[in-house]
């Protein structure tokens, strides 16, 4: 027997219980699975908007948005009434910033469901997001006139009050007992005074901003270069520098990634959070500072690292990297957008990226890379990995994700990696979540984001 779509009544059945099978994956946290369930299911029965619907979904909760908008569209295809749809393409497309396609998606809900209140106060918090975001670039001035809020700031002057119990910069320099005593204050959710929090930022920019976009790193033989992935603000992060303290009067260095825009900023919640703890003027600060963040490193003349990836042309030399302007905010397509968010694929050539920014390349493209720039590996993060690491294109890259449990709910251990000189193989070592303080994951997000995560 057969439906009416020709799809075998046997092929339902068994896309139903894979469906099933997805379903309870997803709620176990396990998100690649449930993808790759769903796809099963899909792939027995592709009339069924409730399967890509789904899929859609799980896309979002690994941040593929890209892939979720194409899936939550084929949804819609399948049966245009069918809301849900519309739900998972407009959340897609408020985590990518897009509130304008986003916006046209939450009213479609509030058509099909007019009496809904979960419809009614989504739509609500979408056009809330909306209108902020077109009375914000109303108001923007121009970059060819607007004047740095660095060169409006004398830390020296803001008094420290003699109340305050909290980690201190006796003098300019930050010392190693500092940073220390800063720590132990974060992990008792202290604040740090405004004045050292003005020091340490405005120090760490003029040094950021004398350095190149691509930034040469040299290890002598006999010592190690620890290289760390996404940390994403998680308290792991002071124990992954307790690692490396000892070597921070060598070298330290911080690569720009995907979030440190101004757009990424404010949907999850760095700028809500900084807006609370110290001031507007602080959100304007690190703005700054991101924007002169190096956006890759060589590592003696063999290890590439950068956060997201390869490009959509071949040819990229090193020096075609390091004459970018990295000055600004990430443009939407170019060598810069494509370095911060591109990923690999398991497949050969390139496609279009799961994000819906970037690209996805594949390992002929990594070969030629390294090839035509004479390197041996590259090592990116920018996805979450159950192991906190996964090694491929015949061995040639590595992604490395140093948020274990990220954002408290994905279940997958963190990693880091470290390179001897001078045969610079990678040796990578893995780590699980530890405690931290009861704050919940993505408290200062956006509204509409947590709404619909």
């Amino acid at each position: 027997m057969e439906s009416i779509d020709g799809t075998s009544n046997a092929n339902i059945d068994r896309a139903e219980e894979l469906k099933i099978l997805a379903n309870e994956a997803f709620k176990a946290n396990r998100f690649s699975q449930a993808i790759d369930l769903y796809s099963q299911a899909i792939n027995l029965n592709g009339h069924n908007a409730v399967y890509w619907a789904n899929r859609a979904f799980a896309h979002t909760k690994l941040e593929e948005y890209g892939s979720a908008v194409q899936d939550a569209t084929k949804a819609i295809e399948i049966d245009p009434k069918y809301s849900k749809g519309y739900y998972r393409r407009g959340a897609a497309y408020l985590a990518m910033g897009k509130f304008k396609e986003a916006l046209k998606d939450f009213q479609q809900v509030k058509r099909n469901c007019p009496n809904d209140p979960d419809a009614t106060r989504k739509l609500k918090e979408c056009e809330k997001a909306y209108q902020k975001i077109r009375f914000e670039e109303a108001i923007a001035v121009k970059d060819s006139q607007r004047h740095s809020v660095a060169d409006s700031i004398d830390y020296h002057s803001i008094e420290v009050e003699p109340q305050y119990n909290g980690a201190r910069i006796e003098g300019e320099v930050v010392t190693l007992d500092f940073v220390k005593k800063m720590l132990d204050d974060f992990k008792n959710q202290k604040y740090l005074h405004k004045r050292y929090a003005y020091q340490i930022i405005l120090q760490a920019r003029e040094m950021l901003r004398a350095m190149p976009s691509l930034v040469d790193i040299t290890v002598l033989d006999g010592h190690h270069f620890t290289v760390c992935g996404d940390v994403h603000g998680q308290v792991v992060f002071q124990n992954i520098f307790a690692r490396i303290f000892k070597l921070m009067h060598n070298s330290m260095h911080l690569a720009r990634g995907n979030h440190e825009s101004k757009n990424m900023n404010k949907i999850y919640g760095f700028e809500g959070e900084v807006k609370s703890k110290l001031s507007e003027a602080f959100v304007e600060l690190f703005a700054e500072v991101f924007c002169c963040l190096p956006l890759a490193h060589v590592i003696n003349d063999k290890v590439f690292v950068a956060h997201g990836g390869l490009f959509s042309v071949d040819g990229v030399k090193l020096s075609d990297i390091r004459a970018i302007d990295r000055f600004c905010e990430p443009p939407e397509e170019g060598l810069m957008c494509e370095i911060l968010w591109s990923d690999p694929q398991p497949q050969f050539g390139r496609g279009p990226s799961k994000r819906g920014v970037g690209l996805s390349f594949g390992e002929d493209v990594t070969k030629r890379f390294l090839q035509e720039n004479n390197l041996d590996l590259i090592v990116r993060s920018h996805e979450v990995k159950d192991e906190g690491y996964e090694i491929e294109h015949d061995g040639k890259l590595i992604t490395v994700f140093s948020a274990p449990n990220y954002c408290d709910q994905m279940g997958n251990k963190g990693a880091l990696i470290r390179f001897k000189a001078p045969d610079m193989k990678p040796d990578i070592v893995t780590f699980s979540s530890v405690p931290h303080p009861n704050v919940m994951p993505m408290a200062y997000a956006s509204n509409f984001l947590r709404l619909f995560s």
